[in-house]
């Protein structure tokens, strides 16, 4: 299954580029390719093009506070969660984001 991921905190410190690395981690050991995009202090880093978020099969938002440029995911369904969970459990929240589409 092809994923995009948007990871943001209001801090926009450790929980932003942890949970993107253990959701990135979490899809691929399940077998899955996957981008995700932060939304921290640095700014929009690894940004989603609109082609890959269309091309996605699932979008993950782990995130504290509202996406920056929200609009791209008009009329997808997403699945959210909170960076803290997806840093203590990455492997259950792409678990869990993978069975609301199906």
């Amino acid at each position: 299954m092809n994923i995009v991921a948007v990871t943001a905190c209001p801090a926009g410190l450790a929980h932003t580029y942890m949970a993107a690395e253990a959701i990135r981690k979490a899809a691929i050991r399940l077998g899955h390719t996957i981008k995700v995009e932060t939304q921290g202090s640095m700014g929009l880093r690894n940004e989603l093009t609109p082609a890959e978020i269309a091309a996605a099969d699932l979008i993950i938002f782990a995130v504290d506070m509202a996406v920056a440029k929200v609009d791209r995911f008009k009329d997808r369904k997403i699945f959210t969660c909170n960076p803290a969970q997806a840093v203590r459990d990455a492997t259950g929240v792409v678990t869990a984001a993978l069975k609301s589409v199906q």
